[in-house]
C-alpha cells in the first residue's frame, strides 16, 4: 500500500484504521505498531494517526519521520500535543466525533444527581426501602462552558428536560456569552459544565475564586481535561457540602485510590469515560479519513489545531 505512486503515505496505528483509509482517494495507509521500530516506507510518510498514548514513543517516533506534515488524533482533545511537535507538522484533532456520547454522559449524570439515583442504588444493594423527594433538571440553569461541538451537542439534549441553558465562549457571537461574562453569570448557576480545551489559559481556570462565586448546592461537572480545575479548591468546597461535583476527568488522573475525592459525599466519578461508546472508534476514524482526506488533495483539514 505504502509504494502507491502519488498517494500520501499515512502511518496508522490499527487494522480498521487501515481499512478505513484504503478507501480514502489518494491516502497509502502504512500499519505501525507504537512498541516498534518502524516498518519499511514509514521514512515517506506524510501524515501519522496517533493513539492517546504512549506519548512520549510516540513523539520519538514522530522525530525520526522527516517527510510528515500533520500528526491526526483520534480525540478531540490534544492538549498532550500542543507544543510538542516539530514546527513544521501541524495538527488536527478528531472534534465532531464525541459530541452525542459526551453530551449524553453530562445529561445522564446531571439527572442521576438530580434525582439520587447513586443512593437509590445504595439502598437497593441493602434491600432498604426508603422514600424521599428529589431534585428535578427541569428548571435548573446550566452554565456551559465551550460552545464547540460538545457544548451545542448537551444543549439540545438539556433543553428539552426544561434546562435554561447558557454558553460561554472565548469570544461573544449570537446565542453565546464572552467568558469575560462568567463572574457575573456564576452565582446564578445551578450547574456549571466544562466542555472546553486544556490551554495556558485554561489551566486552573476553575480556582477557588471561581468556586467561591458559584452558588450554594451548585453542581460543577468536568468533562474537558483535570488539570482545568484547582483540585484542592475542590476539594474543600465539596467536603464542605457547599458544592458538588460530576467528574469525568481528574488531577491527578487515574485518581489515586487513596484521593480523598473518592469518599466526598456529593461527589460523582467516573473514568474518563464520557465519550467511550461503541459507536466513538468509527466515528473517530471516519473523521480522521475527512481530514487526512482534505490534506492528500492539498487542502487544509477543517480540526487543524
Amino acid at each position: 500500500m505504502a509504494e502507491t505512486t502519488g498517494d500520501v503515505v499515512t502511518l496508522v496505528p490499527e487494522r480498521r484504521g487501515v481499512e478505513i483509509l484504503s478507501e480514502t482517494q489518494g491516502v497509502a495507509p502504512l500499519l505501525y505498531d507504537v512498541m516498534e521500530p518502524l516498518p519499511a516506507g514509514a521514512a515517506e510518510a506524510r501524515v501519522i494517526v496517533v493513539p492517546s498514548r504512549p506519548v512520549d514513543r510516540v513523539l520519538e517516533l514522530i522525530a525520526g519521520l522527516p517527510a510528515l506534515g500533520l500528526v491526526q488524533t483520534l480525540s478531540a482533545g490534544t492538549d498532550q500535543w500542543t507544543g510538542r511537535l516539530p514546527d513544521h507538522v501541524a495538527l488536527s484533532s478528531a472534534r465532531g466525533a464525541y459530541g452525542p456520547p459526551v453530551a449524553e454522559w453530562v445529561a445522564a449524570s446531571l439527572l442521576a444527581v438530580y434525582r439520587d439515583l447513586p443512593a437509590f442504588a445504595a439502598d437497593q444493594a441493602e434491600a432498604r426501602w426508603r422514600e424521599r423527594s428529589t431534585e428535578t433538571l427541569d428548571g435548573k440553569r446550566v452554565l456551559i462552558l465551550g460552545a464547540g461541538d460538545l457544548g451545542t451537542n448537551l444543549r439540545v439534549r438539556l433543553e428539552p428536560f426544561g434546562a435554561h441553558v447558557t454558553m460561554v465562549a472565548r469570544r461573544a457571537r449570537a446565542g453565546v456569552r464572552a467568558v469575560d461574562d462568567v463572574p457575573a453569570l456564576l452565582p446564578g448557576q445551578d450547574a456549571v459544565v466544562l466542555m472546553l480545551p486544556l490551554t495556558d489559559a485554561t489551566h486552573h481556570l476553575v480556582d477557588e475564586v471561581f468556586l467561591a462565586a458559584m452558588k450554594d448546592g451548585a453542581i460543577l461537572v468536568n468533562a474537558a481535561r483535570g488539570p482545568i480545575v484547582d483540585t484542592p479548591a475542590l476539594l474543600a468546597e465539596t467536603r464542605s457540602g457547599r458544592l458538588r461535583a460530576i467528574l469525568d476527568v481528574t488531577d491527578p488522573e487515574p485518581l489515586p485510590a487513596g484521593h480523598p475525592l473518592w469518599h466526598v459525599p456529593g461527589v460523582l466519578i467516573t473514568p474518563h469515560v464520557a465519550g467511550d461508546v461503541e459507536e466513538s472508534d468509527e466515528r473517530a476514524w471516519q473523521v480522521a479519513a475527512t481530514q487526512i482526506a482534505h490534506y492528500a488533495k492539498g487542502e487544509q483539514p477543517a480540526n487543524l489545531v
